[in-house]
């Protein structure tokens, strides 16, 4: 059986419910490989958006009448849904964010202000996101402490013996990620995390790139916290999650004051609301709340399993493809891979070849990718990268491929 025929999946059903896929760019169909970036929205997602402002819109929560039931009841659904999309125990233990770095920001500045002292160390790796490097260095430099980093080998995996023995140090913190947004590895994040806790750390893990790709149940893996974003996942844009653990996120004070995280207020003393809604101050963004909830229906009628085996399908039928073509130069080339490929052609810098693309109606993501420490490792400005979603076609890629042959044409 061939690449192309081992999936289960319907791709021309799940691309015509996305109106944005049938468009045309620079004269040329549409393909769209920079779902790293974000992914496009199915019609339930934009629909969602309509409906509530023109039939429900209302602030949630503190509302007796009807319009503000409505609302408070679609926004806590989704908590519902995302909870078991997960596999928390709780919806308690469901903070609504702005996203993943929102998330990221919000325990390092409540979790890590209250549990990291000076001399004290955060450990991460080196294929972090930005969102995943910064928040702890202003940590570290407040506290005093100091920020440790994981290396990794030349094809872009963790070197566990060196990951071992800086558990040995006794890190206050493990902030890892999951899936590498620039290279697609796939860190073997339940081990990890067991490891972690035999040395009594901590773990928040990054899963913006595993969440839309990946099975993720917060209990088998037993992660103290892990963070993604809905837009990454079918969803709307500013929003996204916090997973904590129950006992963790109530001994963690308050990221913001104001309205709806509180239980009484006095000009002598303000009661802070109980979970979840301790770390929700003011109005959130509601419809993009709701409209996460249509992006997680979408996602479990397809199933995560199903996602999966088919991408993985794209990602092999890519990779042999790509590999043709003279010059091309892989970064990343773990055991253990998400459907993400990066890479340059020779002598050609990876912002031309994306705007060369661009004029043939493909979208792929050039530069850094957020991960400037990362793309230093490999002394590299930066890459060309191809990110996949359940809704490409293998034509898509023999597209791209041709695409690249033109460029190298181009600059021959």
């Amino acid at each position: 059986m061939t690449a192309i025929e081992k999936h289960t999946i319907n791709v021309t059903a799940i691309r015509s419910q996305f109106p944005i896929l049938s468009r045309n760019i620079n004269g040329k169909p549409l393909v769209y490989l920079d779902n790293g970036a974000t992914t496009q929205k199915p019609q339930r997602v934009i629909d969602a958006i309509t409906q509530y402002y023109a039939n429900e819109n209302a602030n949630i929560h503190r509302g007796v009448h009807t319009l503000s039931q409505l609302g408070t009841d679609a926004y806590e659904a989704t908590r519902e849904k995302v909870r078991a999309f997960i596999g928390a125990k709780s919806t308690h233990e469901i903070i609504f964010t702005k996203g993943t770095t929102d998330s990221i920001n919000l325990v390092a500045a409540t979790f890590g202000r209250q549990n990291i002292q000076a001399g004290e160390s955060i450990l991460i790796s080196a294929m972090e996101h930005h969102s995943n490097i910064v928040p702890w260095q202003m940590l570290c430099e407040e506290k005093g402490a100091k920020l440790n980093v994981i290396p990794i080998n030349d094809k872009g995996e963790i070197i566990y013996s060196e990951y071992l023995k800086l558990l040995e140090t006794k890190p206050k913190l493990l902030s890892v990620v999951y899936v590498s947004n620039a290279l697609g590895t796939i860190n073997p994040i339940k081990e990890m995390i067991a490891d972690a806790h035999s040395f009594g750390v901590p773990v928040l893990v990054d899963g913006a790139q595993a969440i839309q790709h990946l099975a993720v149940d917060v209990q088998d893996l037993d992660a103290d916290f892990f963070v993604f974003s809905g837009h990454k996942m079918y969803g709307p844009t500013g929003v996204g999650i916090l997973f904590g653990k129950e006992v963790l996120l109530n001994a963690m004070p308050p990221y913001q004051g104001g309205g709806d995280m509180i239980k009484t207020v006095s000009f002598a003393k303000t009661e802070y609301n109980d979970l979840p809604f301790k770390f929700e101050a003011g109005t959130p963004n509601i419809e993009a709340c709701i409209c996460l909830g249509k992006a997680i229906d979408f996602l479990n009628e397809i199933g995560l399993e199903a996602i999966a085996e088919y991408e993985h399908s794209l990602l092999t039928y890519a990779t042999e493809k790509l590999q043709n073509i003279e010059g091309i130069q892989f970064v990343g080339t773990a055991t253990e891979k998400s459907s993400v490929i990066s890479f340059n052609l020779e002598g050609i810098h990876p912002y031309d070849v994306g705007v060369i693309l661009d004029k043939m109606g493909i979208a792929v993501r050039t530069g850094h990718h957020c991960t400037q420490p990362l793309m230093a490792f490999f002394q590299i400005p930066g890459t060309v990268r191809a990110s996949f979603a359940c809704y490409n076609k293998f034509e898509e890629v023999d597209k791209l491929v041709e695409g690249l042959t033109k460029v190298k044409k181009m600059f021959a």
